[in-house]
């Protein structure tokens, strides 16, 4: 399949068009890396809003992220899922249990949902989701949630390819800070207490105090309006707060538009996206079966102790520098 075989039917709209395109991306083959670079610098700009949403497991970011995706698409708006779900370090497998989590919105015509494996990479998304991100935009969606793997506090990675980077926490956690790192509140928007009815909602309005007390500690951003980030609490399961956040989200997005902090923002991503391609071809390089014969032998001879670690990483950098 050509590059044009794919491109017209995916701006389109077509769903098939989408996933292998999506899979097409995401594959390690040479010539497959090739087709999808043709396809991705094919692609129009785009002006649809991205969203990132991390948070603990057992948060409900999948309930969270239904609730809100069916609130949009009721709205006229295509709504795009991208579910990272983390893959074992032992047989590299991932359930991908996000779509069945989904049910009601995987099945919506209006919404498009993709769960994809971590395959070990660091910081809560896929190698690939960038791309993910571009192609569903050129599939015509409004909006793109790129939901992170639920380990914790590394997950910032989604920050640097969203446009608005949500934090979904749940009531009754302990502390002000508890349960969540200074460097990810450092880099939401906006913090979400969800479970917020029931016996937990006055619990979860504590815990919306708290958090709008610690957001008041942190450095005012360049990027921000007068009361942002923020905490509210919601209902994935009621629905409670979900237009007001939304409203919250819109907001947010349309200042930095008209401030210019959207487009300068998009222009790091990009240039991001550049770093970490680059620094994805080098550790490639390690992959050659020559570098893999060769980083063989100086670990049994660092393992024999014949070697120091430090000597042996000096070595084997040298010997990527000789011209082959």
């Amino acid at each position: 399949m050509t590059t044009d075989d794919l491109l017209t039917p995916l701006l389109r709209g077509d769903r098939r068009a989408l996933s292998r395109a999506i899979t097409l991306v995401e594959s390690t083959r040479p010539d497959h890396r090739d087709r999808a670079g043709r396809l991705i610098a094919a692609l129009p700009d785009s002006t649809a809003l991205r969203i990132g949403l991390s948070g603990t497991p057992g948060v409900g970011k999948s309930t969270f992220i239904e609730a809100f995706g069916t609130m949009l698409t009721e709205q006229g708006l295509r709504v795009a899922v991208l579910a990272v779900d983390p893959s074992s370090t032992r047989s590299g497998g991932s359930i991908l249990g996000d779509k069945t989590r989904m049910e009601l919105l995987s099945r919506n015509p209006r919404a498009y949902v993709r769960p994809s494996p971590s395959s070990a990479h660091l910081g809560g998304v896929a190698r690939r989701t960038r791309e993910a991100i571009r192609l569903c935009e050129a599939a015509g969606h409004d909006v793109v949630l790129i939901e992170t793997v639920g380990v914790g506090q590394s997950e910032t990675l989604v920050a640097q390819m969203s446009d608005l980077f949500i934090l979904l926490l749940a009531p009754a956690g302990g502390d002000e800070l508890q349960g969540v790192k200074r460097g990810i509140m450092e880099m939401a928007d906006l913090i979400l207490v969800n479970k917020a009815d029931g016996d937990l909602l006055s619990p979860a309005r504590r815990t919306v105090a708290d958090y709008t007390g610690a957001l008041r500690l942190l450095r005012k951003r360049p990027q921000d309006p007068d009361g942002f980030p923020k905490a509210m609490p919601v209902s994935a399961t009621t629905g409670a707060g979900l237009p007001e956040a939304w409203s919250c989200m819109r907001h947010l997005a349309d200042w930095r538009r008209e401030a210019g902090h959207f487009d300068r923002i998009r222009a790091e991503q990009a240039r991001d996206w550049f770093m970490a391609e680059l620094q994805g071809g080098l550790l490639a390089q390690l992959d050659a079966p020559d570098a893999r014969a060769r980083i063989s032998d100086l670990g049994a001879r660092v393992t024999q102790g014949a070697l120091p670690p430090v000597e042996a990483a000096r070595q084997m950098l040298d010997w990527l520098r000789q011209p082959r």
